[in-house]
């Protein structure tokens, strides 16, 4: 079981991509893994044969554990292949995640005996009845089918699953033919008839099959709402990925003594700045502009004039972190994510927007990786996008603090000389670790952060 962040020390085999006796390349996925905040696959660390799986789907247990077994190719050696003394060498594999149920109506693979064949997992690639279609999938049909399987994301895959729709009967909506979460929740909606106006219509079956009769869209039955898709009066099962947030929030709550501030800042220069940056920015690099990495510049450099608020608290003391790295709090329909920009304090905000940029359309296509999740000092949370005025979010375990963005609002504010003036104007609030800073050093900090933010000038370079 690999250790897939920092703070993760147990993990749920989510589902065996391969099985015992099929072969599999050396970075191929053999295994899906699931963490409280990304699906991910996991690659071989070897080619070879995979010889014994020591842990169920479903199943949780230590980072460490060992839950398969490869037989390498080549490493038996090859003068004494019935000696005792010298068994095959054999690799033990990682993993972690959701138990779910495989689309019923769908054979699993099928081994060929020992001593036939090439070895190869044989699939009887065969539609469910439900689905209205033909019994078997002509070649190029399989082929496009396996395809759209493979484009899908892991949460694509998972929420697919959750709903019982088998991915290689629909037609992708996304870029390249791209099975999204939205074209899984439309034929779960429209129920399995309609699903069929959905199939990869390639080869000659589908082709051949006649089309479906109309029928009214099927109810959901007690018991299907998911988080991304909720329905009034049933009940929401708990994956294990919102089971692992539930029991990091509480642990965090009861671990981390919170305490909490809040600032008004004057944002007018850094709106102006923006507006007249952004068409040029989205053009050159093809992502929006937004406040959030001017926001962020400004945080690192408070954090290198504070550097307590950018620590942590062990039993051994408080562990002032070297490095700055960022995690950006994301809201997703079904989770939320935390991806980490690295070495912030080494970006300028052009270099801030784009990494943002690509960490956030990454987890919108459900393509984090452990490593984008991992390594976080100080968390940004830009509650403002969807209208907050003011929050209250709950500190990231290991960290000493996590600062908000709340929505920008136009405002008449008094200057200086006593005269009012139109300007735009943003809340922050700072949840902060009391064990590792006192309210001296947070609002401190907070008061810096307004500073550097309301010096920024719109005729600045990004």
């Amino acid at each position: 079981m690999p250790q897939l962040g920092e703070t993760v020390t147990e993990g749920t085999v989510a589902q065996w991509l391969k099985k015992v006796g099929d072969p599999v390349e050396k970075y191929e996925a053999f295994l899906e893994v699931s963490t409280d905040k990304v699906n991910a696959e996991v690659p071989s660390p070897v080619t070879g044969i995979i010889k014994e799986v020591l842990v169920k789907e479903g199943d949780t247990v230590p980072v460490g554990t060992a839950i398969a077994v490869i037989d390498e190719v080549g490493a038996a050696s090859s003068t004494a292949p019935e000696s005792a003394a010298s068994p095959p060498a054999t690799t033990a594999a990682m993993a972690n995640s959701v138990q779910e149920d495989p689309v019923p109506g769908f054979n699993i693979p099928q081994l060929e005996p020992k001593g036939q064949g090439n070895g190869h997992a044989r699939t009887e690639n065969v539609v469910p009845s439900s689905y209205g279609a033909p019994g078997g999938l002509e070649p190029e049909a399989d082929a496009v089918a396996q395809d759209a399987l493979r484009k899908a994301s892991p949460a694509v895959r998972k929420l697919a699953r959750e709903h019982h729709i088998d991915i290689r009967t629909l037609r992708g909506t996304g870029s390249n033919g791209r099975v999204t979460a939205d074209d899984v929740l439309t034929a779960a909606r429209m129920g399995p008839a309609a699903a069929v106006g959905q199939a990869i219509a390639v080869g000659t079956n589908f082709a051949a099959a006649p089309p479906p009769t109309a029928a009214p869209a099927a109810q959901p039955a007690s018991g299907t709402s998911t988080y991304a898709d909720p329905i009034p009066g049933t009940l929401v099962p708990l994956t294990q990925a919102r089971r692992i947030i539930a029991e990091r929030m509480v642990e965090s709550i009861r671990t981390a003594p919170h305490a909490w501030t809040m600032t008004s800042i004057d944002v007018t220069n850094v709106w102006k700045w923006r507006a007249r940056e952004k068409d040029r920015f989205e053009r050159e690099t093809g992502y929006k502009l937004t406040l959030l990495p001017f926001f962020i510049r400004a945080v690192v450099e408070s954090l290198a004039a504070f550097p307590l608020m950018n620590s942590k608290f062990t039993a051994e003391g408080i562990y002032v972190n070297k490095d700055v790295n960022i995690g950006i709090a994301i809201g997703l329909p079904a989770t939320l994510v935390v991806p980490v920009i690295r070495g912030a304090d080494k970006l300028s905000i052009k270099g801030l927007a784009i990494a943002a940029g690509e960490l956030i359309d990454k987890a919108r296509r459900g393509k984090l990786g452990a490593d984008d999740l991992a390594g976080g000092t100080f968390t940004v949370n830009n509650n403002g996008a969807n209208g907050s005025w003011a929050s209250a979010p709950i500190i990231n375990a290991g960290q000493a603090g996590i600062v908000t963005m709340e929505t920008v609002e136009k405002k008449l504010l008094v200057r200086d000389d006593d005269s009012f003036a139109p300007r735009y104007a943003m809340n922050s609030c700072l949840s902060l670790d009391h064990r590792v800073v006192d309210g001296y050093v947070a609002s401190g900090w907070l008061a810096d952060l307004k500073k550097r933010l309301e010096r920024m000038t719109p005729d600045g370079a990004l």
